[in-house]
């Protein structure tokens, strides 16, 4: 109500006031462990440095995903993430915030609700499936930690490196996979840790929680103190061995292959533990005697030979032509090798991990089509010493916020102003001209440090001061203390001034790495460690010139592309304030909460929503009160989902009436095609048969034309002469021959046979003829009537055919009309059948 009574032409006056505003609201919601709250388009999340139970239950996020209007709880982080879920297309959450606000636990709580609810919305079928890759996808998330978190002065589980979270989703919005990109990890941690900070937490869990058998295997007793393990007696919450072992165990990391890793990192912390001595600088340095133990057991765990190693350790290679030069090491000289070789072996083993966890969660590309991506990256820090880490660190941040304010501050006031509202731009920070200053051309931080590194020549830190001083005085974001004794520049970040020191900062950008080394490490022993060094070139020993990438390029290069993936999605942010700096539960100091709101654009957001609102309601004419104009955006929001639920059901409808439709035509035609090929078969089934049959008639008629017709050979053989007298009476003659005869001359036109020892001849006429006709066809015979009686009647009838145009030679039961119907019953009618046809052609 205040905000609705200014105007929009003074609005820029009343910054501290609605800093002020703020800065109420924010305390008084902490007090009552209210600790999240809207601002505009980002949610603020006040850190309240102590578990909170139920508030990240699984009923709770089942709560905020079934309810239809989620604002109507108390500002939260999953009506956030319910907002995404239910709007994904490409979606990213940004989480920025100082070191110790609580970016870890946030993206953390993300990604367990987006797990979550993909999981719950899906089918049973799939349940099995979608369980497995949500626990994958979780389980991924406690060893990053282990082995890229660590505690520092502000923060007790402070990620050293960044990374980018894509959840993946298929079209149904059920997550199918995840992917993991990291950035820039702080490997000097490994070798070097800050006063009263830790070592990664990897180690620490090492040490408290392995059992008697495994310090035995990895070589660490119980009463072994490391070098590089400081404040080891500091109990943390993240110290815990067990949840690691249980997660690699998820992800596929077999007991053999965690030996492996675990045999690595005990080497690692054995390294350092040595040390070496040297009576003159210049001189050849010798290793302690009590160091010599330490370094058989690092030796013996990373499976290389103690005398290589040590000789690695102790003498460099130098290049000289074609010809190598060994060249023995000063003491200093011994330590950043040996430094080095362990960030060496970390960082290999981290990346290892990484890409293991990706192979193990990640789907392929034609399965997901969307992705819901979380950016957790290192806060803004400002530490007592500063160098290139922390630069790179405040670098990204300064990208990400300039995101920021082209997303919302800059494209909200410009959409006001395209709608045609009476609008004066509200001020706000503009980083440009820092990010000018790190990374632009041709002349910034990172290209002179570039430049610098690249030169054959021994770096000398107040040198390259007097280069910024030179080349970068004009930029008004860098400054130094010229009574300082030493080399450094101050850099104003958006989020406030930072004193970075020059000493060390070239080393750490060149990050050279002894060819020497990575050929001791291809040989190792130990599987893992030979797998992951078994493809590694030595491109850094081996560049020379311009054309050796350095850290600051390589990071350059990867938080570009991180850019471009930022600029194609949906950005939704997250700021986790700080409420105190010494990570005291429920406790706001004012002091510290301010400077985070000043930094991270929070006042600019809701001072832009709230001016924009004073517009609106001023151009309607209406009493400012914001309720009824929010009750009405939100009738207005009701009726438009209404539209598109409507849009939407319709769409289905008319999408499944079409399915439908589509599938009776193709059952029909399916059906139509069937039918029209059973008929085509049966179409070319009675074709066969009847080309088979006239196959076969036409083969029957040729035999029974060859057996009436093949007697050539007979024709002019002695036939008996049938007696004139024997003719005209009708009587029967037996012929002496016993072979068949030809007959001629018969009136009847027909052929009988019996045994080939019998042949009988016989032509008839008038009655004979009639009785012979019944003979030989078997007719019984009535009582009182001529009985004609031939030896066929007993032997068979072997051919009877129509009256032959030449000589017939008869054969005897291989006519084919052998199956003849011969005895046909005598009915009223008369004689049937085949001998009736007999009968009719024949009497």
């Amino acid at each position: 109500h205040i905000l609705l009574g200014l105007s929009v032409s003074n609005t820029n006056e009343y910054f501290p006031f609605f800093l002020l505003l703020v800065l109420k609201c924010l305390q008084a919601r902490y007090s009552m462990k209210v600790f999240y709250t809207h601002a505009g388009c980002t949610l603020v999340a006040l850190n309240p440095f102590q578990p909170i139970p139920d508030l990240y239950s699984l009923d709770v996020m089942k709560e905020y995903h079934c309810a239809p209007q989620p604002q109507v709880f108390y500002s939260f982080t999953h009506s956030s993430c319910l907002h995404c879920s239910r709007r994904v297309i490409k979606l990213t959450y940004y989480v920025p915030c100082s070191n110790g606000g609580g970016v870890t636990w946030t993206s953390r709580c993300l990604m367990k609700y987006y797990a979550t609810v993909a999981a719950s919305s899906s089918v049973v079928k799939s349940q099995d499936t979608v369980d497995r890759i949500e626990r994958r996808v979780l389980d991924s998330n406690p060893i990053m930690e282990a082995f890229g978190n660590a505690c520092t002065l502000r923060n007790n589980n402070s990620s050293r490196f960044g990374k980018y979270i894509q959840l993946q989703l298929d079209r149904s919005q059920l997550l199918v996979g995840a992917s993991v990109q990291t950035y820039l990890l702080e490997k000097t941690r490994v070798a070097c840790q800050p006063a009263k900070e830790r070592n990664f937490h990897i180690f620490y869990q090492m040490m408290k929680g392995a059992t008697d058998e495994q310090r035995k295997e990895w070589r660490m007793p119980k009463d072994q103190q490391f070098v590089w393990l400081p404040n080891a007696e500091k109990t943390l919450e993240e110290d815990c061995f067990q949840e690691t072992l249980e997660a690699m165990v998820h992800l596929g990391i077999n007991a053999e292959k965690q030996g492996q890793i675990f045999k690595i990192l005990a080497g690692i912390l054995q390294f350092g533990n040595v040390n070496f001595s040297s009576a003159d600088e210049s001189q050849p340095c010798n290793i302690e005697e009590q160091s010599k133990d330490f370094l058989q057991r690092a030796a013996g765990l990373l499976g290389v030979p103690v005398d290589e190693l040590l000789a690695c350790l102790r003498v460099r290679t130098l290049k000289a032509g074609k010809q190598s030069v060994l060249k023995p090491c000063s003491q200093s000289e011994c330590s950043v090798r040996r430094d080095c070789l362990a960030k060496l072996i970390y960082a290999q083993l981290f990346e290892w991990l990484v890409t293991f966890i990706n192979n193990s969660i990640c789907a392929d590309n034609s399965i997901w089509c969307n992705f819901i991506g979380l950016l957790d990256v290192y806060g803004f820090e400002c530490f007592p010493v500063n160098n290139l880490e922390q630069l790179c660190i405040n670098y990204a941040n300064e990208k990400l916020q300039q995101h920021f304010v082209a997303h919302y501050l800059r494209a909200q006031q410009e959409e006001y102003v395209s709608e045609g509202l009476e609008w004066s731009f509200v001020k706000y920070q503009d980083n440009q001209n820092c990010l000018d200053l790190i990374e632009g051309s041709p002349t910034s931080i990172f290209s002179l440090l570039n430049e610098e590194c690249r030169l054959n020549r021994v770096s000398d830190a107040k040198k390259f001061r007097g280069r910024l001083e030179k080349e970068l005085c004009d930029n008004a974001n860098i400054s130094w203390d010229k009574y300082s004794q030493e080399a450094h520049f101050t850099v104003a970040h958006y989020a406030g001034k930072v004193n970075y020191q020059i000493d060390g900062m070239m080393e750490k950008n060149k990050d050279p790495v002894p060819r020497e080394l990575i050929a001791l490490l291809q040989k190792s022993e130990n599987p893992l460690l030979h797998q992951i060094f078994a493809d590694k070139d030595t491109e850094n020993a081996k560049s020379k010139g311009l054309s050796k990438v350095t850290v600051v390029s390589k990071f350059k290069n990867s938080l570009e592309s991180l850019m471009k993936i930022l600029h194609t999605t949906t950005p939704h942010y997250t700021r986790c304030i700080k409420p105190n700096p010494d990570c005291k539960p429920l406790t706001f100091q004012k002091e510290e909460v301010i400077i985070q709101l000043k930094a991270c654009g929070i006042v600019e957001t809701i001072h832009i929503s709230a001016a924009g609102v004073v517009v609106i309601v001023k151009l309607l004419s209406v009493p400012p009160q914001l309720e009824l104009l929010e009750d009405q955006r939100k009738k207005v929001l009701s009726q438009k989902a209404f539209s598109i639920q409507c849009c939407w059901r319709r769409y289905q409808r008319c999408r499944r009436h079409a399915q439908r439709r589509a599938a009776t035509l193709i059952q029909a035609a399916g059906r139509s095609w069937l039918v029209r090929r059973q008929v085509h078969r049966w179409h070319r089934a009675a074709a066969v048969i009847q080309t088979s049959w006239r196959k076969w008639k036409k083969v029957m008629n040729s035999l029974a034309e060859a057996e009436l017709d093949d007697a050539k050979h007979l024709v002019g053989e002695n036939v008996p002469v049938v007696n004139p007298v024997v003719r005209e009476r009708g009587s029967v003659q037996l012929s002496t021959i016993p072979e068949p005869v030809t007959v001629r001359g018969w009136p009847m036109g027909l052929a009988l046979a019996s045994a080939p020892s019998i042949t009988v001849s016989l032509t008839a006429t008038g009655f004979q003829k009639m009785m012979s006709v019944i003979a030989s066809v078997n007719v019984p015979s009535r009582k009182g009537e001529y009985k004609v009686e031939t030896n066929q009647y007993k032997q068979g009838l072997a051919s009877i055919r129509a009256k032959p145009r030449g000589s017939v030679k008869l054969h005897y039961q291989r006519s084919p009309l052998l199956y003849a119907d011969r005895q046909p019953n005598v009915v009223s009618n008369g004689v049937t059948g085949f001998n009736q046809i007999l009968l009719e052609k024949t009497l």
